[in-house]
């Protein structure tokens, strides 16, 4: 049986979906989607432009979890949208990333809809896991 490359990929990212939708995160997969959410926000949003790169799987998704999971101050929303697969929603969450390049994977603390803090995919690929999550965790003290 042949199968479309759309739906190969869809099955190889949705593992890379679930890793961060069961650590607590909010899939955005179109654009509308996006729109209504920052339309409608209020308070600080932790974002997560997710990737299938490696620095992705090792070191964002894992960083971005676990800072959540062990900081006592937590932003009021954890969203995420998927670079290269919901490329409309990424797109559409990028223009509140207002003067920041697009990156990916990458990371936004917003508060409202303005970004406060940006972790741009050097400053991931570049570094360990421990300086990824300290760097989360003092954006989310600072603006949580």
């Amino acid at each position: 049986m042949f199968m479309s490359y759309e739906e190969y990929m869809r099955q190889v990212v949705q593992p890379m979906r679930d890793e961060l939708v069961n650590g607590g995160f909010k899939e955005l997969r179109t654009s509308e989607e996006v729109e209504q959410f920052m339309e409608q926000v209020e308070g600080t949003t932790f974002v997560v432009v997710n990737s299938v790169c490696g620095c992705a799987a090792g070191l964002a998704r894992p960083a971005a979890i676990q800072a959540v999971q062990m900081s006592e101050k937590k932003p009021d929303h954890l969203i995420t949208v998927f670079a290269g697969q919901d490329r409309e929603a990424t797109a559409k969450m990028r223009e509140y990333f207002v003067g920041i390049e697009p990156s990916s994977p990458s990371m936004a603390l917003l508060k409202g809809k303005e970004v406060v803090h940006f972790i741009p995919r050097h400053d991931i690929e570049a570094n360990s896991l421990e300086n990824i999550m300290q760097n989360i965790m003092q954006a989310f003290e600072k603006h949580c």
